[in-house]
């Protein structure tokens, strides 16, 4: 949409928020390891989670919070998932919103809290507390506040993940800003890392859901990394209504120009996350068009982005599209091999039955090598297209994975 400007920033771009950043010592010495991001009143809020049925103690929390449609703050640790944690997990989760709430005088029902690190470890709680306390007195505006906050919720992320963007509601300018974490366990099932979100806009709850779902379908549910689906995975939006529009509570130019921002934030985020996942050396971007539907042509780009055999073959440099194809084959979508095509960056290696020849193959070989690059399928059996952000699989993501615990 015209009027949409991406600006650089975080989670303090937006009118009304602060954010702040401290080490605590939860799993990791010597680095920030909590995040506080608050507003300065009551917001708009909504949240989405994860759909797997194994939740974390701050999912169960936040899913409370959520359905009253209204947040004040956003409590964040790493290193320790609290998940599978039992009723004392439960505890440690509400004794932190309790705490949060406490020093920044506001009610723990506007409080959503998250975790994300080793699942079936309770939090070190004294350590914390001690910490949620530190950072709601060290919070602050700038920008230097928004990145410290981004890099504190790291865990496997080698680097921090933030997004903004600008559009104009009558007459005046709203700002939507973000940061997110995740590189592994990612699988486009809800929004498969941590997200968080804060603008200015003027906006109802359930209109301010509405456009996080749509912005959601668009960008962290179309992200692939390894095909697991953590038992953290939130995405949470304020809105503290600081840049004077009208109200939205209906859809509307106003609606659509804010759903265009937010989807250019989570977009941008996303795009960082497969960019950044675990042992990756190449961002893949994996369209599949032609499909009889939007879902047959879903199934088959997730498919594409979650074979172990086509993303080793993008970390080898091999345009082995007989993986792909056979992905396509084995999601559940509609094909036939004698009409698909398969592309890497517009460069074709099958075609309708016609298999690349060597001076084909030179072409392709040149494409395998770029550290960013597309792979297309075309089924030419309708109007169906969707799109996955994902990553190759190398060994690096054996050895990350092989000793996270230890």
């Amino acid at each position: 949409m015209e009027g949409i400007t991406t600006i650089r920033g975080g989670v303090c771009s937006a009118k009304g928020f602060r954010a702040a950043a401290v080490s605590a010592g939860i799993k990791y010495e010597g680095r920030d390891d909590i995040a506080l991001v608050a507003a300065d009143s009551p917001c708009s809020a909504a949240a989405v989670f994860t759909t797997n049925k194994v939740a974390a103690a701050p999912v169960v929390y936040d899913r409370a919070v959520a359905a009253r449609g209204k947040a004040q703050a956003i409590l964040a640790n790493s290193g320790c998932a609290n998940a599978c944690t039992g009723e004392e997990g439960m505890r440690d989760a509400a004794l932190s919103a309790l705490v949060v709430a406490g020093e920044l005088g506001i009610s723990p029902d506007d409080v959503f809290v998250a975790s994300t690190g080793v699942i079936g470890r309770r939090l070190p709680m004294e350590r914390l507390l001690s910490g949620a306390s530190a950072a709601a007195r060290a919070l602050g505006r700038t920008s230097a506040h928004a990145h410290r906050a981004a890099r504190a919720i790291m865990t496997t992320d080698t680097k921090p993940k933030e997004a903004a963007a600008t559009c104009v509601i009558d007459g005046r300018r709203v700002t939507v800003g973000g940061m997110a974490k995740g590189s592994g366990m990612i699988e486009p099932n809800m929004a498969t890392m941590l997200g968080f979100l804060t603008t200015d806009a003027d906006i109802s709850p359930a209109m301010l859901r509405r456009a996080l779902l749509r912005a959601i379908a668009k960008s962290f549910n179309s992200l692939v990394v390894d095909g697991d689906e953590s038992t953290n995975d939130s995405v949470f939006l304020l809105a503290s209504g600081k840049a004077g529009n009208r109200r939205i509570t209906r859809s509307c130019d106003g609606f659509r120009a804010f759903s265009a921002a937010l989807e250019r934030v989570c977009v941008s985020l996303a795009r960082q996350m497969a960019a950044d996942a675990e042992g990756a050396t190449k961002f893949v971007t994996v369209t599949v068009k032609g499909a009889r539907s939007e879902q047959d042509a879903a199934r088959a780009a997730r498919a594409v982005a979650r074979s172990p055999l086509a993303k080793t073959s993008w970390f080898g440099g091999d345009p082995n599209w007989g993986r792909v194809l056979a992905a396509v084959g084995y999601s559940g979508a509609d094909v036939a091999d004698c009409r698909a095509e398969v592309f890497y960056d517009g460069v074709w290696a099958y075609r309708r039955g016609e298999v690349a020849g060597e001076t084909q193959l030179g072409k392709l070989a040149a494409v395998m090598r770029k550290k960013e690059f597309s792979v297309t399928v075309d089924l030419h059996l309708g109007k169906g297209e969707s799109t996955v952000y994902t990553c190759d699989l190398s060994l690096d993501y054996i050895h990350i994975n092989a000793d996270y615990t230890t």
